[in-house]
């Protein structure tokens, strides 16, 4: 639903804050729903049913991102999809290099909150007076007192020129679809161009899919953000005084941010290799920012092919930048050999991971006919053009992780 600035008066009054406490202990999933609402029609009206309801449904999804503090905020669907992970929040927050942060696009405040609770003093617009309430509604729950909302277009607003500015624009459109062209984001990412801002000091967020040839106009730097793993976001630094947009890999982990700028360089650039005794695949962060050929070099690895990301080397390299699996066997990709070989090794259940095969876990594991009692993984992948299945034992994460700043 939609909330309205009369919802959160009500949402806000005495019978509100009664109501979404009661409705902290009741069943609010889809098939129940319809009940509670119909229940609470005999004390509420339908705008105060529904409005109530979304809220605590959404405080109960919001707690993966924002923990205990969801139980006292105020969230739309969209922008709780769409706000960033909480410890970029937290990297960001406490990084930026100014006491004064403009927030461009602030929704319902939960980036400006990070940076008011990193010591900033913070101004976050939003052309959305709903957004801009539930910002102000955050601040006063969660005792942040350094952070100002207020309702402004950005296509009409100019950032103090000794300000950071974060701009976050919207990437979906009116039906909800992602929007794929920086141009056409909501405002668009040109806007950036008539601030004036010292130092290059305007970060934007944007998709981690976000595709860098569209980005040559906007030099300084593009960090691809990772967490724990998993790729979240792309960051770009702009700074109109650079002369090239470089790239950057971050993986935040809740105990240390690790650091991968280096360009590769033409040692780099190693030949490839069949499948030696492990196998590699990289953070996703490394695969955006294209610093492959760099990691192969550093951990003595190579690619199987020179369009797979995928590395093998003799050593799986201690570092929180990748996964290693060990290979045991691999074979030109063959159903049919396949099959045979698990069998002949009494595998009863596999993983199986794929790169650049068009072959699919569900289509692939019924072939297999599967009995026994080990497990392995199968990696459908290409090895120098051709084909192949790698069979690894199961992932064991390393216990012992060299702690360093690559």
């Amino acid at each position: 639903m939609t909330f309205s600035l009369d919802d959160l008066a009500f949402l806000t009054s005495a019978r509100g804050k009664a109501l979404l406490k009661t409705l902290r202990g009741e069943d609010l999933r889809d098939s129940a729903l319809l009940g509670v609402i119909t229940l609470l029609r005999k004390t509420y009206t339908g705008d105060e049913a529904r409005a109530a309801v979304e809220l605590a449904r959404l405080r109960r999804d919001a707690v993966e991102k924002f923990g205990t503090d969801a139980a006292v905020m105020y969230f739309t669907r969209e922008a709780l999809e769409q706000a960033s992970d909480p410890l970029i929040r937290r990297y960001r927050g406490h990084g930026a290099v100014t006491s004064e942060v403009v927030d461009v696009g602030c929704s319902i405040g939960s980036d400006s909150l990070a940076f008011a609770s990193g010591g900033k003093y913070v101004t976050g617009i939003d052309r959305d007076p709903v957004r801009i309430e539930m910002a102000r509604l955050n601040a006063a729950a969660l005792g942040i007192n350094q952070a100002k909302f207020m309702v402004a277009d950005a296509l009409d607003y100019t950032p103090p020129e000794n300000s950071v500015v974060f701009f976050d624009p919207g990437r979906r459109d009116a039906q909800g679809n992602r929007i794929a062209n920086v141009e056409r984001y909501q405002p668009p990412l040109s806007i950036i161009r008539r601030w004036k801002i010292k130092d290059g000091r305007v970060m934007v967020k944007l998709s981690p899919g976000v595709e860098i040839d569209e980005l040559a106009a906007y030099p300084g730097t593009l960090q691809f953000i990772s967490v724990g793993g998993d790729l979240k976001e792309a960051l770009l630094h702009h700074d109109p005084n650079a002369h090239k947009l470089n790239l950057a890999a971050t993986l935040i982990t809740p105990t240390e941010t690790l650091y991968w700028d280096a360009v590769p360089s033409y040692d780099d650039r190693r030949a490839l290799s069949k499948p030696r005794q492990w196998l590699i695949e990289p953070d996703p962060a490394l695969l955006r920012a294209v610093k492959v050929e760099s990691a192969a070099a550093q951990w003595k690895a190579y690619q199987l092919d020179t369009t797979i990301a995928y590395l093998t080397a003799e050593r799986a390299p201690n570092t929180p930048w990748a996964r290693s699996w060990r290979i045991r066997d691999w074979m030109p990709f063959n159903v049919k050999r396949l099959r045979a070989y698990l069998r002949d090794h009494n595998v009863g259940a596999v993983t199986v991971k794929k790169r650049g095969s068009a072959v699919t876990p569900e289509t692939l594991i019924p072939q297999l006919k599967l009995s026994g009692d080990e497990s392995r993984v199968i990696v459908l992948t290409r090895c120098q053009g051709d084909p192949i299945a790698i069979v690894c034992e199961d992932y064991q994460p390393q216990q012992q992780l060299v702690s360093r700043k690559d």
